[in-house]
C-alpha cells in the first residue's frame, strides 16, 4: 500500500517501507512517518548571527541541532553530507524532544535562547520539530527555523505558533532555477509571507555565479519581498564549491557587495555573508 506525504509540496506517493524524496520520511503500515525522528547528526551552541539572524536577540546564543534528509536538490549544497544523506549514510544519535529542550534550559547559563533546528532541511523531521519547539516553549525559550521554505501551507500554519524566527531561502527569483533545484518558487514565497504574519522572518540567497546573480534577478526579488515587508532582512551570500559543483569558481566577494547594495535600493536591512 502506497502512502501518500502531506508536508511538502511534491507529495511523495511512498511504497510500503520505503522513503521519500527526502530521505527521511518513509512509508510505515500504510502511514508516512518521520523516519529520522531524534536522529541527530549535528548539535552546537552557536552565536544567534551564524544562522543568520542579525536582528532576532542579536548577542545570544542558541542551541542548534540537524538530522539528515532535504526536500530539494541543490546540486551546490553546501551541507551536502547530511542534507544529501539518507538513514544509511549518516552518523546519528538519538536525542528525544525532553532531552532536548531540557538541555537547552541546562545551556541558559552558557547564553542560550532556545533551539535551532538547522544543518540540513528541519522540515522533513516535521514531527520533531513539532513535538520539541512544544516542549521548549514549555520552558519559556525560543524557537528558531532555518528552513528552505519548501513546505504546504497546512503543516506550516500549524508549526507556525511554536516558531518564534525564521530565517528561510529564497534561493532565487525564477521559477526555471528553483526546477533546477527540484522546488518552486512560488511556495517559497508563500512560506515568506505566511511566516512573516506569523513570527520574526530573516531571507537568505546564496549567490551562485552563472546562476542567479544578475542584477535584474536581486532587483525583482528585492523589491518582492519588500512588497511583503521592507524591513524583512535579507542577507545576500557567497557561494564556495561544494557537492555537485565542487569545481565551480566561488562567487566573487564584489559580486556579493554589488548584489547587496541593489537590495538596498528596495530594504531597510541587507548584510553580507561569507565574505
Amino acid at each position: 500500500m502506497t502512502a501518500i506525504c502531506p508536508i511538502c509540496p511534491r507529495h511523495c506517493s511512498i511504497e510500503e517501507g520505503k522513503l521519500g524524496f527526502c530521505r527521511a520520511r518513509k512509508n510505515e503500515g500504510g502511514t508516512v512517518i518521520c523516519d529520522n525522528y531524534g536522529r541527530l547528526t549535528s548539535m552546537a551552541l552557536d552565536p544567534i548571527e551564524k544562522k543568520p539572524l542579525r536582528r532576532f536577540h542579536p548577542g545570544s546564543m542558541i542551541l542548534s541541532v540537524g538530522s539528515y534528509g532535504c526536500s530539494l536538490a541543490c546540486p551546490f549544497c553546501q551541507n551536502s553530507e547530511i542534507s544529501m544523506a539518507g538513514p544509511d549514510d549518516a552518523r546519528t544519535e538519538f536525542v528525544s524532544p525532553a532531552e532536548l529542550a531540557e538541555y537547552a534550559d541546562e545551556q541558559r547559563e552558557n547564553g542560550n535562547l532556545g533551539v535551532a533546528y538547522t544543518y540540513n532541511e528541519p522540515l522533513v523531521g516535521y514531527e520533531y520539530v513539532m513535538d520539541t519547539a512544544k516542549l521548549v516553549h514549555g520552558y519559556d525559550m525560543k524557537n528558531v527555523l532555518v528552513t528552505n521554505g519548501y513546505i504546504c501551507r497546512e503543516p506550516l500554519e500549524e508549526l507556525l505558533p511554536f516558531i518564534d524566527a525564521m530565517n528561510i531561502d529564497l534561493k532565487g527569483y525564477n521559477r526555471e532555477y528553483y526546477s533546477w533545484l527540484e522546488g518552486s518558487l512560488d511556495t517559497v514565497k508563500d512560506t515568506i509571507q505566511t511566516a512573516a504574519r506569523a513570527c520574526h522572518v530573516e531571507v537568505t540567497t546564496l549567490i551562485v555565479p552563472g546562476r542567479n546573480d544578475k542584477d535584474t534577478e536581486m532587483q525583482r526579488l528585492a523589491r518582492w519581498l519588500a512588497s511583503v515587508d521592507d524591513r524583512i532582512p535579507l542577507h545576500v551570500t557567497r557561494f564556495f564549491p561544494r557537492y555537485k559543483m565542487a569545481d565551480a569558481a566561488e562567487t566573487p566577494v564584489e559580486t556579493v557587495h554589488h548584489l547587496a547594495n541593489i537590495a538596498s535600493s528596495e530594504l531597510q536591512y541587507v548584510y553580507t555573508g561569507n565574505c
